[in-house]
């Protein structure tokens, strides 16, 4: 089957190499001829995933009509903020009956509004569906074993996508909760990046894991006031993904969180300059959405006068033993 995704980061490349192993054709697209030639001539990006080798099958085009003109499928893996440019020039094109698959999570700091109403915003169809779930790019990417959780209204698109996904490293379990899986994939950056200040502060796996626990409550009640179902916190998308983030340096926000733990302003202003922090994004965006919903979440406040206010990160410990 003819597959594209758009963007080459590395969450897209990993998925590329996971639909090249079950003998699919893969087309990728790409910001610039630039980026084209790089990925043409390394077949590598060292930077993004080391050691992986980039095989020659898959294809790069900076054209979204090349890219998207004769595939059955389109992955969109592009970082959130650019997800509604890129939709609007996919909406352009002829897109009747394909399907598509969001990998892209987050939620849209002016609008609150999440990845999939974004994409249905400039892109007609009933034909999608969302994936997220506990999986770092280069442990997908070396195969892994991984669970994934896929959401859509739309039957046709989830058989469809575990069809050309899942193979004996790969499992897919599927809900019809888009609100739920899509909260979940964004909220948990913001955690990560709550546990990586408690570990900058120097605090142990204990409290660590008393923060994880604390938010699991406060995630659920949060799915529930959104229209979600509570449920899908224990879903790959939501424990799953949730304890994989925030116990780990190869998370950017965890990496991030800790750099704030130790009260050091300056390199955590220099890494969100070197690196996409999702979580740091992430947390303007909810804030701003619960403040809008009027619904009551005291950890996302304590985080927010954390790394936003640059409050004194002790503020955290402190609040998580008062919490009611």
């Amino acid at each position: 089957m003819n597959i594209t995704i758009i963007g080459t980061g590395a969450y897209g490349l990993s998925i590329a190499l996971a639909l090249l192993k079950n003998k699919h054709t893969v087309t990728m697209w790409v910001e610039s001829e630039e980026r084209v030639s790089f990925l043409n001539n390394h077949r590598n990006d060292a930077n993004i995933l080391p050691n992986i080798k980039i095989p020659n099958e898959i294809t790069f085009t900076s054209s979204y009509e090349d890219a998207i003109n004769k595939s059955n499928i389109i992955f969109i893996a592009v970082a959130c903020k650019y997800v509604n440019s890129v939709t609007k020039e996919i909406g352009k094109l002829n897109i009747k009956n394909k399907h598509f698959c969001l990998l892209s999570k987050g939620i849209e700091e002016n609008t609150c509004e999440f990845v999939s109403d974004v994409f249905k915003r400039n892109i007609k169809t009933k034909n999608v569906s969302v994936i997220s779930g506990p999986s770092f790019a280069i442990d997908l990417a070396n195969n892994e074993p991984i669970g994934l959780s896929i959401a859509s209204k739309n039957k046709v698109s989830i058989n469809l996508i575990k069809k050309v996904l899942e193979s004996n490293t790969l499992k897919l379990r599927e809900t019809n909760d888009l609100i739920g899986v899509e909260l979940c994939g964004s909220i948990k950056n913001v955690v990560a990046i709550a546990a990586g200040i408690l570990d900058g502060l120097g605090f142990k796996e204990s409290t660590r894991s008393f923060l994880i626990t604390e938010s699991l409550h406060d995630i659920k009640s949060l799915i529930y006031g959104l229209g979600g179902n509570k449920k899908t916190i224990l879903s790959f998308a939501g424990v799953g993904d949730l304890l994989l983030t925030s116990t780990s340096y190869k998370s950017r926000n965890y990496t991030f969180g800790t750099i704030i733990g130790k009260n050091n302003i300056k390199d955590a202003k220099e890494y969100l300059n070197n690196y996409t922090v999702e979580g740091y994004y992430t947390l303007k965006s909810i804030y701003k959405l619960i403040k809008k919903r009027k619904i009551d979440m005291p950890l996302i406040n304590i985080i927010y006068k954390i790394v936003i206010k640059e409050s004194n990160p002790n503020i955290l410990t402190e609040f998580l033993i008062k919490k009611d």
